[in-house]
């Protein structure tokens, strides 16, 4: 007799995570189109225009860095307090030196990979270096907009913007490790699409999809 396999679904990511998923993405997107622009402005309007690019520009940077800001603050806030622990349950993978063995044996086509929360040890690792970079490049872009603008925020943390600045080395060091931490998270994204893609097509389930509906589907055997 045969035996047919059914699917069942489990709630992986909440609306919250999700939404602040997509927002996220899209303001480090467009915060490496305008950054690198602020940096090598190509675009040049003619000399009779009144259109200031380089204003707008840096308008829309600022805007979304302010976004890319708000939004780390919550998903630190949901990762620790929010009431899906499925991602602070991937932390004990970390621990478990079976779970690196398990997950890269399985991304060399030697076994399934079994999880305890959402993540693997390597994607938890991943996920939280990249969490710190985007720490690091919210309080970086915060000193930049502290030595532009010298009221309201700007004025609020100026003091502690000039004494992280002299622990950098100067605001030159400051722009100089803004930019070069760009690159990690161009590269970042890169890995991210393919192995997310990848994973799906590897191990059968909802990979890609859960990001946006929130569930993934597992065969019952």
């Amino acid at each position: 007799m045969t035996q047919i396999a059914t699917h069942h679904r489990q709630l992986i990511f909440s609306p919250a995570i999700r939404i602040f998923h997509w927002l996220r993405a899209l303001a480090i997107v467009v915060l490496i189109v305008t950054g690198f622009y602020l940096s090598w402005p190509f675009l040049v309007a003619p000399e009779s225009s009144d259109v200031l690019v380089q204003g707008w520009i840096r308008f829309v940077h600022l805007i979304f860095g302010f976004v890319l800001t708000a939004v780390t603050i919550a998903r630190c806030y949901l990762f620790f307090f929010g009431k899906s622990k499925i991602e602070r349950n991937s932390l004990k993978d970390v621990f478990s030196l079976q779970s690196w063995i398990t997950q890269i044996k399985s991304y060399i086509w030697m076994g399934h990979l079994h999880k305890v929360g959402v993540y693997g040890p390597l994607q938890y690792v991943t996920y939280v270096g990249i969490s710190a970079a985007a720490v690091f490049m919210c309080i970086t872009g915060l000193v930049l907009y502290a030595n532009v603008y010298h009221e309201g925020l700007g004025g609020a943390i100026w003091e502690v913007s000039a004494w992280f600045t002299a622990l950098m080395g100067g605001l030159a060091q400051v722009r100089t490790w803004h930019h070069i931490v760009t690159w990690a998270f161009i590269i970042f994204m890169v890995i991210h699409v393919y192995m997310a893609i990848w994973s799906g097509i590897r191990f059968k389930h909802n990979s890609v999809d859960s990001i946006v509906s929130g569930y993934d589907y597992h065969k019952d055997h």
